[in-house]
């Protein structure tokens, strides 16, 4: 049976802060979680209940264990996560500042695992006949995860839901002026385009979220979608159809991971066939429950948890979704 949805791109492991407001020097516990945009995202459909997978690679240690045993825990497939011999799982920090500061430094080093996707171990099969196919920005800073991700991309030749995240991360890039002409290949096979205004402004050279809707249109998508933070979420189809939705009201806790909530149930909206408001207002009330919770992956809400945010109009003070496991 065809999965509902395929991610392929990063994980890693999230070391969060168990303390808030407080510099990265002076924290003494971190919770540990699943981590990694196409993880996460993966995550986010699963417990909207859909039948989902990642693509990516760990390290071959035991933190590459432990993303294998969350997966699994989640519901997600872990048939094609594969371990890298010498390279280590990535680790994440990050400073918590309530409402709207949140640094985080990430360790990729020598090399990110998930950047060894080789096309040759793709299930090509598999990948075309998933309902919706997800893919990263950061998939395309190096090879060979670069040629895997297009190859996939042109292999699946616009079947199905077929969805980039412009996924801007500047760090990972080693010459950031790659970028583009690397994202308007990709945009080029995909149907869905995601971003907020630094990512559009990444791909098409345009900041203002209308102007740059336009512009992913022409790039080649059916659907742009502009993330505005504070200000909501811009939606415009190539039939014509715009639709803009103010942000969700949240105590806001921890804002990370609230994005990979959005694409989560913004694939679940489209898999269900639902109209483009509604589709994004869910996906709204799902990044906002997320960003309420200290953690990421595990913070992800089920379809009572966000139609009961619809229904209150704002999430408040939800707290962790789970007792989180602290290292010290």
């Amino acid at each position: 049976m065809a999965y509902d949805l395929i991610t392929l791109g990063r994980i890693g492991v999230d070391l969060y802060p168990l303390q808030t407001g407080v510099p990265l020097p002076q924290v003494t516990s971190f919770g540990k979680f699943l981590g990694g945009s196409a993880a996460n995202v993966a995550v986010a459909a699963a417990r909207l209940g859909r039948r989902t997978a990642v693509i990516t690679r760990t390290g071959d240690d035991p933190f590459g264990t432990y993303l294998h045993e969350a997966l699994r825990g989640f519901g997600v497939d872990d048939r094609w996560v594969t371990p890298v011999p010498g390279l280590p799982t990535p680790v994440t920090f990050c400073e918590v500042f309530p409402p709207d500061d949140f640094p985080l430094y990430f360790y990729r080093q020598p090399k990110a695992p998930d950047l060894e996707i080789d096309a040759d171990g793709l299930d090509l099969d598999a990948i075309a006949a998933a309902r919706v196919f997800w893919v990263t920005g950061t998939g395309l800073s190096e090879e060979p995860s670069r040629t895997a991700t297009l190859a996939a991309l042109a292999h699946r030749d616009r079947s199905g839901t077929t969805v980039f995240d412009l996924d801007w991360r500047p760090m990972f890039w080693r010459d950031p002026d790659a970028a583009r002409p690397c994202y308007a290949e990709a945009l080029r096979h995909a149907t869905v385009a995601v971003g907020n205004v630094d990512e559009v402004e990444i791909a098409t050279g345009v900041r203002e979220p209308h102007a740059a809707a336009a512009a992913l249109l022409d790039a080649g998508v059916s659907l742009a979608v502009v993330k505005q933070g504070p200000e909501g979420v811009l939606a415009v189809s190539r039939t014509g159809e715009s639709v803009e939705v103010p942000a969700l009201p949240a105590d806001v806790l921890n804002g990370l991971g609230a994005g990979d909530a959005f694409g989560g149930s913004l694939c679940h909206g489209l898999l269900a066939g639902w109209g483009l408001e509604r589709t994004v207002r869910h996906a709204n009330a799902a990044g906002a429950i997320v960003a309420s919770r200290l953690e990421c992956s595990s913070a992800m809400p089920t379809e009572a948890e966000v139609e009961a945010a619809l229904g209150a109009g704002a999430v408040r003070g939800t707290g962790p979704a789970h007792p989180p496991g602290a290292l010290r």
